[in-house]
């Protein structure tokens, strides 16, 4: 299976010197480019601000790792749930307050199972508090050069201020890469135990995208589903940033696509185009954040119907939600947009997708 979506698109690339990635009024900012010189091999919107969702993250982990590079911690120090952390909603690992855990398996979860609780653990660790945390986020940000960034929380659950670009990501990626090889291998983990609990990752690419190895997905109904995602193959790293795609199995198709259209085409790029990630201009027309509410396929967002299982006459049985009201709202399906990749290679990449 994992060289079934490389495979297809190979295939269908094969014989085309430029991958055509169609703009549309549904397909939010995208980047693809070289890790370690920021060539620019595809850019779309890349100065549009976005809500990061989860892929506020990846700072988390980064200020994290300066932490322990700085002494301030170590990874077999233990950080507690809080009673902030434990109210947090999901995705968590669920600690009571006063339980504890070390800071390497709190990464580890944070990368893998994207815990809410655990960036909060992470935070007051390393800064005391969140707020406190959250400069640090922000002067870390404005260190590397991620101009139109702005956070206010240690793990991206929506907030309105909460804001990034795909610009400012693809700089943020290349500071780990860069910075932190050390923990490469905590970006490319498929799952983590936690006590007697195996948790696996979102990122569909890792197991269905061959050179996969990093980094983290993020999904709040504001954002739609986004991933940076990184390959690497014959000694060549990429870096896809995609952003605002209404499903999941939609994310892991378009950075597949991505990033076989930078493998396929880097020789032409690097020769009659070497526009660099630093010098390419900012966009004129550059945006501020939009809700893609109402485009993204989400039982948590209120536009898919979750399934209605069935007793055993045949007769259809309600599904309850958690908070005891049987779920009733008509599906909403996103408007269509075109293929951003070759249909055989969109249907074997959808097909082994993640459906996170």
């Amino acid at each position: 299976m994992l060289a079934n979506i490389a495979r297809a698109i190979t295939a269908a690339l094969l014989g085309a010197t430029v991958l055509v990635l169609p703009s549309t009024a549904w397909a939010g900012p995208t980047l693809l480019l070289d890790a370690s010189d920021g060539l620019i091999l595809y850019a779309e919107d890349h100065d549009n601000q976005w809500h990061p969702a989860s892929l506020t993250k990846i700072m988390t982990a980064y200020v994290t790792f300066e932490a322990l590079r700085e002494g301030k911690l170590k990874l077999d120090s233990k950080i507690g749930c809080s009673e902030l952390a434990y109210q947090q909603p999901p995705s968590k690992v669920g600690l009571p307050v006063g339980a504890e855990m070390t800071v390497e398996t709190g990464l580890q979860v944070l990368i893998v199972k994207s815990a809410n609780d655990v960036a909060v653990m992470l935070a007051e660790g390393v800064a005391g508090t969140q707020e406190a945390f959250v400069a640090r986020m922000n002067a870390t940000a404005a260190r590397l050069g991620m101009t139109r960034t702005r956070f206010v929380n240690a793990n991206g659950l929506p907030a309105a201020e909460q804001v990034t670009t795909a610009r400012d990501l693809a700089k943020l990626a290349q500071a780990v890469i860069r910075d932190y090889p050390e923990f490469a291998a905590y970006w490319s983990m498929v799952d983590v135990k936690v006590g007697k609990r195996r948790l696996r990752t979102h990122n569909g690419l890792l197991t269905n995208y061959e050179g996969a190895d990093g980094l983290k997905t993020g999904f709040i109904c504001d954002s739609g589903f986004n991933v940076v995602a990184t390959a690497t193959r014959e000694g060549r790293k990429l870096i896809a940033v995609v952003l605002g795609e209404p499903t999941g199995r939609e994310r892991t198709v378009r950075a597949a696509s991505l990033l076989e259209h930078g493998f396929q085409t880097y020789g032409w790029k690097a020769l009659f185009d070497p526009q660099k990630l630093d010098t390419m201009p900012m966009a004129a027309d550059a945006k501020g954040a939009m809700t893609m509410r109402q485009a993204v396929i989400s039982f948590e967002c209120g536009t898919r119907r979750r399934p209605v299982a069935k007793k055993k006459s045949g007769k259809p049985k309600a599904v309850v939600q958690s908070n005891g009201a049987a779920k009733g709202a008509a599906t909403k399906q996103a408007p269509s947009k075109p293929q951003t990749a070759p249909k055989a290679a969109q249907k074997a990449a959808a097909s082994s997708a993640s459906k996170q």
